[in-house]
C-alpha cells in the first residue's frame, strides 16, 4: 500500500511532506489492521480507518483518497473470514457493514469536500486574475487618453491659428474645413474625456462638488449651448415648465458641471434620434420631493430589446439615428444621476418618440 501512495504523487507537492503523509497513513493502517485481526471478529474497530480517509484527501489526489477507501473496506470484511474460518453471527456481519458503508460515506463526502474547495480556489484565482485585469485597464485606459489628449489639445490650438489668420489669410472655403476640423477634434477630445471619467468613476466612485443648483438655469444654458446642432439638424428644441410656460426654479443639492454633462448627454441623445423637422422637448417639474426632468423626441422610440440595456456601458441602439454614439454617453448620465441620489429611466411614447428622464431629490433653498 506505501508503494501505491507515493506512486501517486501529486504535482508540485513539497517530497518531504508528501512522504511523511503516506508514512502516517501506513501507520495508521497497521495499528488498526493489528487491533483488527488481533481481536475476535465480533470486535469492529474498522471505523477507524476513518482517520486514514480523512488524512489522505486534502494532502493526496482524489485516486489515493478512492484507493484508501476501497483498501480500508475490504480489510474491514475480510475479518469476518481472517484469520479463522469461523462462521460469526449476524449482528457482526451487519455491524461490519455498517462500518464500511460509513467508510465510504466517509471517503465520498471527503472528495465532495475537496472538489468544493479546489472550486473555491479556482474562482478566487479567477477573482484575482479579473482584479488585475482591471487594474491594468484602467492603467491602459488612463495612458491612452492622456497621450492622446495632448497631440489633439495641440492640434485644436494649431487651427485657431489658422483660423486667426496666423498663416495668412485664408479663403472661404478653407475657413469651413478648419471649421470642420475644429469640431472634429473638440468631439474627439469630448470622446477621450467621457472614456476617462467612466473608467475613473467605476474605479474610484464620482466625486462631486455639491452646492444648490437651479435646474432651469442649467436646462436654458445647455439649450442656448446646442442651438446650432439642432439647426443644422432642422431639428426645434421646446422647454416647458410643468403645466405652463411660466418660468420657474428647480433647486437640487449637486454638482452643477456633472449635471450640466447630463442635460448635455440627454439633450444631445435626443437630437440625434429626431429627425429633421423634428421637435425635442425639455419638459421641467417640481413633483413632490424631487425635482423632474424629462426630454422628449419625435424619433422612432425605443425597441422592447433595447430598453434593458440603455444606460448600460458601450451599448449602442439599432434605430436609425443620424448620428452614432460611442455607447458612454448614456451611461455616464447614469452614473451622474445615481452619485446625486436619483433615478434615471427611458420609456416609449405613442404613438412614436421616447422619453428620457431623471428625478433628484429638491433642494430647499434658505431664505
Amino acid at each position: 500500500m506505501l508503494r501505491r501512495l507515493l506512486a501517486l504523487k501529486p504535482k508540485f507537492f513539497p517530497q518531504n511532506q508528501y512522504h511523511k503523509t503516506c508514512w502516517l497513513i501506513a501507520g495508521t493502517f497497521a495499528v488498526v489492521i493489528a487491533l483488527e485481526y488481533a481481536t475476535p471478529s465480533d470486535y469492529v474497530f474498522g471505523y477507524l480507518y476513518t482517520g486514514p480517509i480523512l488524512l489522505a484527501n486534502p494532502r493526496l489526489n482524489r485516486s489515493a483518497t478512492l484507493q484508501v477507501t476501497l483498501i480500508a473496506s475490504v480489510l474491514t470484511l475480510l475479518n469476518l473470514v481472517v484469520p479463522t474460518l469461523e462462521l460469526t453471527n449476524p449482528a457482526t456481519v451487519a455491524n461490519r457493514f455498517i462500518a464500511v458503508m460509513a467508510l465510504v460515506a466517509t471517503g465520498w463526502l471527503s472528495d465532495r469536500n475537496r472538489r468544493y474547495e479546489e472550486a473555491i480556489a479556482r474562482h478566487k484565482a479567477q477573482l484575482q486574475a479579473q482584479t488585475q485585469l482591471a487594474s491594468i485597464r484602467e492603467d491602459f485606459v488612463s495612458t491612452l487618453t492622456h497621450d492622446l489628449k495632448t497631440p489633439l489639445l495641440g492640434a485644436i490650438e494649431t487651427i485657431k491659428l489658422f483660423e486667426g489668420g496666423q498663416f495668412g489669410t485664408i479663403t472661404p472655403p478653407q475657413e469651413k474645413v478648419l471649421r470642420m476640423m475644429n469640431r472634429s477634434h473638440h468631439a474627439s477630445l469630448q470622446l477621450i474625456q467621457t472614456l476617462l471619467d467612466v473608467y475613473r468613476n467605476d474605479a474610484e466612485g464620482l466625486k462631486l462638488q455639491r452646492q444648490p443648483v437651479n435646474l432651469v438655469a442649467l436646462a436654458e444654458e445647455v439649450i442656448a449651448t446646442f442651438t446650432d446642432l439642432a439647426a443644422s439638424r432642422r431639428v426645434h428644441i421646446l422647454l416647458n415648465h410643468s403645466e405652463s410656460d411660466f418660468r420657474r426654479s428647480l433647486w437640487v443639492n449637486g454638482d452643477a458641471l456633472q449635471l450640466q454633462r447630463v442635460f448635455a448627454n440627454l439633450l444631445v441623445n435626443a437630437i440625434n434620434h429626431s429627425p429633421r423637422g423634428g421637435k425635442v422637448e425639455v419638459r421641467l417639474a417640481s413633483l413632490g420631493e424631487y425635482q423632474v426632468v424629462r426630454m422628449l423626441d419625435s424619433g422612432q422610440g425605443i425597441t422592447e430589446e433595447e430598453l434593458p440595456h440603455l444606460f448600460e456601458r458601450f451599448y449602442q441602439g439599432h434605430t436609425n439615428r443620424q448620428a452614432t454614439g460611442s455607447g458612454l454617453g448614456l451611461y455616464l448620465t447614469r452614473q451622474i444621476i445615481e452619485a446625486h441620489g436619483g433615478t434615471i429611466w427611458a420609456e416609449n411614447r405613442k404613438p412614436k418618440g421616447a422619453l428620457f428622464g431623471f428625478q433628484l431629490p429638491a433642494y430647499v433653498k434658505d431664505e
